[in-house]
């Protein structure tokens, strides 16, 4: 039997690892969930029958880009942002604040929103808690995000404190545009509090009070120590409901996330992989490679011999390499769809480890590809 939009069922657990089920009006995502970012409509370089080869459960949209264009309207007429791109399983939206913030040419803060100048025209708008949440029934994501502050590391205790008052107004007044169970999107609270602990939880429980179909932790890896966001996440998992999906924004890098799965986060979203596929960093079962280097020339051998995408499945390292070089487009394609399935192929990986009880060997297994990386967590805690 179906369960309603917004039923989250907690499957299983490793130590504060979690697998999950997520149910939305476009299916059921299995968590933990990697998510493809297309910004505008499109994961770069990817159609949707390249996402489904990879097992892509869900994607992101960009509420600030797609309603600058084409226009959030537009996409309405069109029958929405599924049938408009023509993806038929779930789609989050982000809110546009942070675009909002740090693309504009002119953006002033104000106690209603933000008002910002177009980064393609210079033309005026103004994001309300409101709009974005009116633009985003446009879209008809299934998950949407509230108006927030994000600010970058480095903030002070005093401007922190100020950004989490304003965001959970912002979040209470989106909660009152789009009441619980309106329909068949979801919205979900954002946590921030920059890396102060104690603004963390006490933004956590504000937004538990005005209550969300999830809990979204923002304002992480904007440049703060490993160690931070890690204990900024410990300190946020007791706290936040068990019975309601955590989707950490913006990241990461593989050990990012496995490490953020052991802190209890279910859901994450990055442009890491199509960009640094973009750039020729590829990511294997033997680490990162660049697929420029010279050594790759002549390797007939697959990109990765463990993967099961249809990259390493039909090409060698040198024609790879070739296309690179050449900058051909099908580099483009081809690298973003092996980066795309390695992202999602871990995180499967991840589920199985957690539902066989098995999670510390998994991540161990990853450390090792990664160690310079791996040694940026176990700095110690500031």
């Amino acid at each position: 039997m179906d369960k309603a939009p917004g039923t989250f069922e907690l499957l299983g657990k490793d130590g504060d690892a979690r697998a999950g089920l997520l149910h939305t009006a476009h299916g059921v995502i299995e968590t933990p969930i990697f998510m493809p970012v297309g910004t505008v409509g499109s994961v770069k370089a990817l159609a949707p029958d390249d996402l489904n080869a990879a097992g892509a459960q869900i994607i992101l949209g960009n509420t600030y880009h797609l309603y600058l264009r084409p226009g959030d309207e537009l996409v309405a007429r069109r029958g929405g942002l599924h049938e408009f791109i023509r993806w038929n399983r779930p789609i989050l939206t982000d809110s546009g604040g942070f675009q909002a913030f740090s693309l504009s040419k002119l953006n002033k803060m104000k106690v209603d929103g933000v008002e910002f100048r177009s980064h393609i025209d210079g033309s005026k708008h103004m994001f309300t808690p409101e709009k974005v949440i009116s633009i985003q029934r446009n879209l008809n994501s299934d998950i949407m995000m509230p108006l927030d502050v994000c600010l970058g590391y480095g903030a002070t205790y005093e401007e922190a404190e100020k950004a989490v008052k304003r965001t959970t107004e912002w979040a209470a007044r989106c909660r009152e545009a789009y009441p619980a169970h309106s329909a068949g999107n979801l919205l979900f609270g954002i946590v921030q509090g920059c890396t102060y602990p104690e603004l963390r939880e006490a933004s956590a429980r504000q937004l538990m009070n005005i209550g969300f179909e999830g809990y979204s932790i923002g304002g992480l890896a904007v440049g703060e120590p490993k160690n931070l966001m890690m204990k900024n996440l410990r300190v946020l998992n007791p706290v936040l409901p068990q019975d309601k999906p955590r989707y950490l924004m913006g990241v990461g890098t593989p050990l990012d996330i496995l490490h953020a799965i052991e802190a209890g986060v279910d859901m994450f979203d990055c442009v890491l992989p199509t960009r640094n596929a973009r750039n020729g960093t590829l990511y294997t079962s033997e680490g990162k490679i660049n697929i420029k280097r010279r050594e790759y020339a002549e390797d007939d051998g697959p990109l990765d011999p463990k993967c099961n995408c249809y990259t390493c499945r039909t090409f060698s390292r040198a024609y790879l390499r070739h296309l690179y070089v050449s900058q051909e487009l099908l580099a483009f394609r081809l690298n973003s769809l092996h980066n795309i399935t390695y992202f999602l192929n871990m995180v499967r990986g991840a589920r199985r480890a957690i539902l066989e009880g098995r999670y510390a060997a998994f991540k161990a297994e990853y450390e090792a590809r990664y160690p310079e990386e791996d040694l940026l967590f176990d700095a110690p805690e500031a």
